[in-house]
């Protein structure tokens, strides 16, 4: 198969914007997506894939033509990819496989969600929905009651404390007060990290990821069509794996395996290994989330993530920052729109475009998407200068 290049990206900013729709937090991720390309055009675009879990049940069916339709792509074909919070990250890898089979020369891949315009009560509900049905949602498990489990089992498990959540918090905070778009974009101290209120113990407030309103998107090319843009970074690797739903199946609560399988095809794909990646951007929709990525990913071994977090490591000026964009926790997380954000992320490292969260020198960057606890995850391995 031929490579494919990321060669424009775009998000709307992150956060709760009622006088905004779907369809308009898109347009202004996709109009962004156009700007930074330079070289390809709305009338190049040959497909379109879009992630969306539907939150608050709007236009369920037929929102991937929704939205593209309303950005003037009439009769391009379009797909949406529910997978729940990996929906967008999973229209990236189908884009990518578009344009590597030669089906398309450019294809967008994109997401978006709005969350904020509804209570708590039925917020929970939407979240719920991907989550185990029987033996999780309909007993009344929330995702923080998931990841607190979760978190349990790990400090059970090996040296770490509920500190080591709050030191995650505070990074992430610290590289989402230096990007304009993320939803959370202020700095927080250790004590506020360790004094928030608790939502499922050991889990408390500055241990969880808000819910976010937002859009992204990403222009995924051929390299005869990359060798004309502005910038292009090539998609060395990608990696997807499914794993059982409901946590209570899994024989691990300390690992995600979809995370590891679909890492390690990444990384195959790539012919590139842990050691080779610059910054990461990976799932945090809670502080553990994180720590269990770093040993998922590969980024330590099993039960290290705490001394990984202790050394500096993963901070903006370590050796292997992780969410230089704030992640989850302090950029925000609409579902449908996440992985591909990730994305966006990774390509304006790669092409010297973060501003103050820029990452010195970065010519590998991965991205890590998952849905639910771990039923679904997605792994991009990207490499700029490669053309």
């Amino acid at each position: 198969m031929r490579d494919a290049y990321i060669v424009g990206a775009g998000q709307s900013n992150y956060g709760a914007f009622p006088d905004e729709s779907y369809r308009s937090l898109f347009a202004t991720a996709f109009e962004e997506a156009l700007g930074s390309a330079g070289g390809v055009g709305a009338a190049d675009i040959d497909e379109a894939v879009v992630g969306s879990l539907g939150v608050g049940g709007r236009q369920l069916g037929l929102s991937g033509p929704a939205v593209t339709e309303h950005v003037g792509l009439h009769g391009v074909p379009c797909s949406r990819i529910e997978n729940a919070c990996a929906a967008s990250g999973y229209a990236v890898r189908q884009a990518v496989q578009a344009v590597k089979s030669g089906m398309a020369d450019v294809a967008l891949a994109g997401g978006y969600e709005v969350m904020t315009d509804m209570s708590g009560d039925v917020a929970k509900y939407w979240l719920g929905v991907s989550g185990e049905t029987e033996w999780e949602r309909l007993t009344g498990t929330t995702f923080a009651g998931v990841y607190a489990q979760m978190a349990s089992a790990y400090l059970d498990a090996y040296d770490a404390s509920p500190d080591h959540f709050s030191k995650v918090a505070v990074k992430n905070h610290a590289n989402g007060a230096k990007n304009p778009k993320a939803h959370l974009g202020f700095e927080c101290s250790l004590d506020d990290a360790r004094s928030a209120p608790v939502v499922a113990d050991p889990l408390n407030l500055y241990h969880c990821c808000p819910t976010s309103d937002g859009a992204a998107a990403v222009l995924v090319a051929s390299e005869d069509v990359a060798s004309a843009c502005d910038d292009a970074v090539r998609v060395a690797g990608v990696g997807a794996a499914s794993e059982r739903v409901g946590l209570f199946q899994r024989d691990s609560y300390t690992a995600v395996e979809s995370s590891e399988r679909a890492a390690g095809g990444a990384y195959e794909m790539a012919g590139l290994d842990p050691d080779d990646v610059d910054f990461a951007e990976v799932h945090d929709c809670f502080a553990i989330a994180e720590l269990l990525a770093y040993e998922d990913l590969g980024f330590c071994e099993r039960g290290h993530a705490p001394e990984l977090v202790d050394s500096g490591a993963t901070e903006l000026g370590g050796d292997l920052p992780v969410n230089p964009s704030g992640g989850l926790k302090s950029k925000g997380h609409p579902i449908g729109a996440t992985g591909a954000g990730q994305v966006v992320e990774a390509f304006k490292q790669l092409t010297g475009r973060a501003g103050d969260r820029q990452v010195a020198g970065a010519s590998v960057g991965l991205t890590h998407n998952v849905g639910g606890s771990g039923g679904a995850a997605v792994v991009h391995v990207l490499e700029g200068g490669a053309l």
